[in-house]
């Protein structure tokens, strides 16, 4: 249920160390509630069709976990940004109200069957320890099932049903047959189907699914641009205009800024954190021989890009890879390494550190580029300077590109990359690629001053952006 629970809040909440560090954390103090209540109330009644009934009230409440949870985020997102409360007091608030009572009521079952199964004093030992043995074993199997078998072949919906299935067979047969109406109506309900997951879009759902890393769903607007939404949808992860190759956002500058030190167009490029292929596509169209290794870990956004984006690029190899092993494992040689991997709005800590940026340096080919996207709320530069920071520890040179209102492009390299380079490459450039480029020649400058080096071993990512979303909040 805990798993379940974390997936049920990433559409609304993503899914990053915060949600997780909630989730486990409601779920514990719910347990420890729960103990309190069954060992008092086990003297009470020590019998087993009280025990039954407990857990069969838990897994009525368990089944409907996942259909009070939408309309109930939903407005749990609303109410906190209006209030300016951060995704740690949102997705703190939804767990405690979606699971904090059915799980205080499960954890209530240890004691009580402790206090049923334990006869005399002199062997209470043994009996506490099967039990204990039970218990473990149970939590193992049931997170191994969630995660590599109900949550990815049924679906989150379904997983609330299914384990609260199991759970209302079992204590039906120690209250008695009227109570095998309760995983009979169960059943029933898990043949339902699913429906929408998310109700509100700005257009057209063209697609909507849980992969196996994610929320994920495709968006047609009135014009015909489609964009793909991730987790909670606060952001755009990749965008397709059918008359266009650009998409007038953040994703162009990624075409212009290796111009900045060359004059011929990139050999070899990596794009970490591909998506739908916004970037990749675009490459393909603008410059035909440039090869592209695209990264995503979550293979089926791959074949969103094919089926929705237009993904296509005869010169692309695409990975579907953690960005950070892949980056180590590959050849290397690369004119520029660009990094978008946000699960919005976390940037993985593990490549926000100078391990990785020195990584990333030795996998460049001389005077290659990394490029690094840096979401962040609007006026919010903390995230930045760290980034800015953090990488000039590994390159002698970074540049900051603030291309929109919340996203700058940050520029490391050891060459002589410049502005002025980009002005006089512009020649180089389609022709429909030079305003980008005079903009971004205009608006290139070093980075922020500041902020600290992160590196593997400290890296406070969710806090700093979590900190920055409270101060955009309230001011």
């Amino acid at each position: 249920m805990e798993i379940a629970a974390a997936r049920l809040l990433a559409p609304y909440f993503g899914a990053s160390t915060v949600v997780w560090a909630n989730t486990i954390g409601v779920v514990l103090v719910a347990l420890s509630v729960g103990y309190w209540f069954g060992g008092r109330y086990a003297d009470r009644h020590p019998h087993l069709r009280g025990l039954c009934l407990l857990v069969l009230a838990a897994a009525v409440l368990i089944a409907v976990v996942p259909f009070a949870a939408r309309p109930f985020l939903g407005f749990s997102v609303d109410a906190f940004d209006t209030v300016s409360v951060g995704g740690f007091a949102g997705s703190l608030f939804g767990v405690l109200v979606l699971v904090a009572v059915p799980v205080t009521l499960l954890g209530a079952a240890a004691p009580w069957a402790v206090r049923l199964a334990v006869g005399e004093p002199s062997g209470a030992g043994e009996v506490v320890g099967r039990l204990y043995a039970i218990s473990t074993a149970g939590s193992l199997v049931g997170t191994m099932l969630s995660a590599l078998v109900l949550i990815p072949l049924l679906g989150t919906q379904r997983t609330f049903l299914a384990l609260a299935l199991a759970l209302a067979l079992v204590a039906a047969l120690g209250v008695g047959a009227r109570a095998l109406a309760v995983p009979v109506c169960l059943l029933a309900v898990l043949a339902v189907p699913v429906g929408t997951i998310k109700a509100d879009a700005d257009g057209r759902v063209l697609y909507e699914a849980e992969t196996t890393h994610q929320y994920a769903r495709v968006i047609e607007r009135d014009d015909g641009t489609r964009v793909l939404e991730l987790n909670e949808g606060q952001a755009v992860h990749s965008e397709y205009r059918p008359d266009s190759y650009l998409t007038g956002d953040y994703w162009d500058g990624h075409l212009v800024l290796p111009a900045t030190a060359g004059e011929r167009p990139p050999r070899r490029i990596a794009i970490l954190g591909n998506a739908g292929g916004t970037v990749a596509r675009s490459f393909g169209h603008f410059f035909p021989r440039t090869a592209v290794d695209a990264v995503e870990i979550d293979a089926e956004l791959t074949e969103l890009g094919r089926r929705y984006l237009d993904l296509r690029n005869p010169r692309m190899r695409t990975f579907a890879e953690d960005a950070r092993p892949w980056l180590e494992r590959s050849e290397g040689g690369y004119d520029a390494i660009m990094v978008d991997a946000y699960r919005q709005p976390y940037i993985p800590f593990y490549l926000a550190t100078r391990e990785f940026f020195d990584l990333a340096r030795e996998r460049l080919a001389p005077g290659g580029l990394a490029i690094v996207n840096v979401g962040h709320p609007e006026g919010a530069r903390e995230l930045e300077r760290v980034l800015g920071r953090t990488m000039a520890a590994a390159f002698p040179r970074v540049l900051r590109y603030p291309i929109e209102d919340t996203n700058t492009l940050l520029v490391a390299g050891e060459g002589s990359f410049s502005a002025e380079r980009l002005r006089a490459n512009l020649g180089s450039l389609p022709a429909v690629l030079r305003p980008q480029a005079r903009e971004a020649a205009r608006r290139l400058a070093p980075r922020l001053a500041g902020g600290e080096v992160y590196t593997d071993d400290r890296a406070p990512v969710e806090w700093l952006v979590d900190s920055s979303l409270l101060e955009y909040a309230n001011e």
